[in-house]
């Protein structure tokens, strides 16, 4: 995940509250640009249409790209002071032009508000800070059993080749009279009891309304007798 991923993850911008910040409309999409350091380093945070963010540190001593700054060998103070610093830049840009979102993906915010509509819940997040602190847990009102959780995770975890593409991916108890491994965007739990929970890619490779089915298969079956 490069800086720029880390800084605006389940962030979405607001194109007003960027040209008001500073940002520039260009063909690429909006391009902002900020000298930091007390002028030493420049930076350059381009935002494309599909809200996809890039940047650029310049030092500005000699006009050349700061390479140290994603190279993690490099981790000395000075090294490590203008990483801080652009950071800083990208929080800044982040608090000011951006809205905040439940999950990473269009789709699982788009299921979370179904699962609100219909069951009237919302998730939680019991782990705290930690390399889970983002996956959000769905229980029954009731009882507080879980029937969703969702998580953020590479999709090689599930797929087994390697892949290291960040997505959003969904635990469901499974009906144990259907085999749906063989089904697309559907794969033997992850962190979980393959015989009785199934994960599910929430990357569009299954419409809404087919996740939502599935939740209500987990939903059926997690609940108090």
């Amino acid at each position: 995940m490069t800086i720029e991923e880390k800084a605006f993850s389940r962030r979405r911008f607001v194109p007003e509250a960027m040209l008001s910040y500073g940002f520039c409309r260009t063909d690429a999409g909006y391009v902002y640009t900020t000298d930091f350091l007390n002028g030493d380093f420049s930076a350059a945070v381009t935002v494309a249409g599909d809200g996809a963010v890039t940047g650029s540190v310049v030092d500005n001593m000699n006009g050349e790209l700061y390479a140290p700054l994603r190279a993690e060998r490099f981790n000395g103070a000075y090294v490590n002071a203008v990483r801080a610093a652009y950071e800083d830049v990208l929080q800044r840009i982040a608090a000011h032009c951006c809205r905040e979102v439940t999950f990473d993906s269009e789709q699982a915010n788009r299921v979370t508000e179904q699962i609100l509509d219909r069951y009237g819940v919302r998730p939680d997040f019991p782990w705290g800070k930690s390399p889970h602190e983002h996956s959000g847990v769905f229980r029954h009102t009731d009882s507080g059993k879980w029937f969703a959780l969702i998580m953020h995770i590479r999709k090689g975890l599930l797929t087994k080749d390697g892949d290291a593409t960040m997505i959003d991916a969904l635990n469901l108890k499974r009906d144990p009279e259907e085999d749906r491994s063989t089904c697309a965007g559907v794969y033997p739990a992850y962190h979980m009891n393959h015989k009785s929970w199934i994960t599910v890619t929430l990357d569009e490779t299954l419409s809404d309304d087919a996740v939502m089915d599935l939740i209500a298969d987990s939903f059926r079956m997690t609940r108090s007798k």
